[in-house]
């Protein structure tokens, strides 16, 4: 007999204002039946780390964890290491110091963030009370990014496609994708507000805020013209209604 339980990890901060957006966000999952649900961490969040949860849910009973990675994107190494340590698949893609879990449970692997329409109408409601007039703005959608090879490539390939859904529900003139590494923030900014005289806003695809979304993006626009509200992802209902879709998916494959 299956008996699923969901994990969904995040990476974690020090600041106990993005744990809290992550708990308030599952905590609102509508899921079909009762499931257990646990939170595991991959750093910075002692006693509730990626074992943490794994252990709590197979004291349960858990045989099948649904692992849903809250990344917004597939191009980041983390949710590489992950899938290799939680035993989804079978190497790393690049050398990782993350070892294995200890798992007992069938583990079925889900998709982070990526170019996901939701996430397209959660960056415009998140940023659509700095749009004035559409017709001469750009939206410059802001992400971490990676500088290794692979990796960078999965990042442009969602950064983009999701700049492309944003354009489809927002209606402004332009949308873009600039990365912090390797760095791009200040050319692109400097390149639709200068050069081609549109109103830029920035739109930072960040989980929930932090050190990126409050000093480093801010660092990197230095006495560039923009708008810029440093809201993330989080808090946003669409964002539950995701991880619920990626439960059921998880669920139909796995049970």
């Amino acid at each position: 007999m299956t008996k699923p339980g969901v994990l969904i990890i995040s990476h974690g901060s020090q600041e106990q204002t993005w744990v809290q957006s992550v708990d308030d966000a599952i905590s609102r999952l509508n899921l079909p039946s009762p499931l257990p649900v646990e939170a595991g961490f991959l750093e910075l969040v002692e006693g509730r780390l990626i074992q943490d949860g794994i252990d709590r849910l197979e004291a349960q009973g858990v045989t099948d964890l649904l692992v849903v990675p809250l990344f917004v994107s597939s191009g980041s190494t983390h949710v590489d290491e992950i899938e290799y340590a939680i035993g989804a698949k079978p190497e790393p893609e690049r050398e990782t110091d993350l070892e294995p879990f200890r798992v007992s449970a069938r583990v079925h692997f889900g998709y982070p963030v990526d170019n996901d329409p939701d996430i397209a109408l959660m960056v415009w409601d998140k940023v659509k009370s700095l749009s004035q007039q559409p017709e001469k703005e750009t939206i410059l959608l802001v992400g971490h990014g990676s500088i290794r090879d692979g990796f960078r490539q999965r990042w442009e390939a969602g950064i983009s496609s999701l700049a492309k859904r944003v354009q489809e529900v927002s209606g402004v003139a332009h949308t873009d994708y600039a990365l912090l590494n390797p760095e791009s923030v200040h050319d692109k900014t400097k390149y639709w507000s200068e050069e081609q005289g549109s109103r830029v806003i920035v739109a930072p695809l960040f989980l929930s805020a932090g050190y990126f979304t409050m000093n480093v993006i801010p660092e990197r626009l230095k006495e560039l013209d923009y708008a810029y509200s440093g809201e993330t992802l989080l808090p946003h209902p669409l964002l539950g209604q995701w991880m619920e879709r990626q439960i059921q998916i998880l669920l139909e494959r796995c049970c």
